[in-house]
């Protein structure tokens, strides 16, 4: 029970607020402004809990520490998702962008989030420093580390990049995913995970007290990253995957819809092709040649692929409409 009771407390809670956050985000966003006062408040609430748990190092000094980060993160999560703090670069990844101009592009989406993350956590470092309860602090450092290695993966190519978690006023952040059969990053990615995971569950069996509380529900956090590394790789699939799968009561019912549906009030400019609109809108299949190009966006897979008819192929920064996404 002592082992068990955190385990399960960091998986209900990850699970949770997670779903709750995705919840939110696609609400009237005329809202967002409430939601995220609401959360400042809250995150405020919990910075000033984690600086007065620092020194408690109980079990229950150790779960008021973990809620803390949890609560801080959900905050900069939802700031990221209702597209508050993003970066400068708010339209679809460019045609022509490759290598590092792509990497480039990529990340001045997301930079100003990132910047705000590493501030916290060297907010939370200062803040607990040589107190004896470094839950809180490790628990923000260990998401922030899981965060960076799925947005460095989705980036080089996965097999299932989690677009149907991307709400509808992001959806330019899908293309800047890469559907890839694998990266070599990913096996670095891993064997990182599994290091962290075995290394918290070594330190949780010679601890004790609120220490061992704090690496427990830190175990638990990381199998979890290590899990959703697995939903990554997991073979490409046309119907609901299984991380959309976990939150269906938080994303509704038809998330790829959603973007669609946003790509086509965008127009052309979207994925800058004029062709974008009269592929979507006609929905139909046709003959693909050599030079012929098929801008259809396939439901958020955020990976251009290629398309063969014969010997020829499309150029790779375009996708094919697919009769299973009709």
């Amino acid at each position: 029970m002592v082992v068990a009771q955190p385990l399960i407390v960091a998986a209900v809670l990850w699970w949770i607020s997670t779903g709750a956050i995705l919840w939110l985000v696609r609400r009237d966003a005329a809202g967002f402004g409430v939601s995220l006062a609401l959360g400042g408040i809250v995150a405020a609430a919990a910075v000033a809990g984690l600086w007065q748990s620092a020194d408690d190092a109980s079990a229950n000094g150790a779960y008021v520490a973990f809620g803390c980060a949890l609560a801080v993160w959900g905050w900069h999560e939802m700031g990221f998702l209702m597209g508050k703090l993003t970066g400068p670069r708010r339209t679809p990844c460019p045609d022509d962008a490759t290598g590092w101009r792509r990497f480039a592009v990529s990340a001045q989406t997301v930079i100003h989030h990132e910047i705000a993350l590493a501030l916290t956590a060297v907010l939370f470092v200062a803040l607990t420093w040589g107190q004896p309860n470094q839950t809180g602090t490790l628990t923000f450092l260990l998401l922030f580390g899981m965060r960076l290695s799925t947005k460095l993966n989705i980036f080089l190519g996965v097999p299932n990049p989690p677009a149907d978690l991307l709400p509808r006023g992001l959806s330019y952040l899908g293309s800047y995913f890469r559907r890839a059969r694998f990266n070599a990053l990913f096996p670095v990615s891993l064997a990182a995970s599994i290091v962290v995971t075995i290394l918290l569950a070594e330190a949780a069996l010679t601890s004790t007290g609120g220490e061992r509380t704090g690496y427990i529900l830190m175990l638990s956090l990381a199998a979890l990253g290590l899990l959703e590394h697995g939903f990554l790789m997991l073979p490409k699939s046309h119907s609901r995957a299984p991380e959309s799968a976990l939150w269906a009561w938080a994303l509704g019912p038809d998330t790829i819809s959603d973007v669609r549906s946003s790509l086509r009030k965008q127009g052309p400019s979207a994925l800058g092709d004029d062709k974008l609109n009269a592929s979507l809108n006609d929905r139909s299949t046709r003959p693909v040649s050599q030079k012929d190009w098929v801008p259809a966006f396939a439901g958020m897979s955020g990976d251009w692929e290629t398309a063969e008819s014969g010997s020829g192929r499309t150029p790779t920064n375009h996708v094919v409409l697919n009769e299973a996404d009709r």
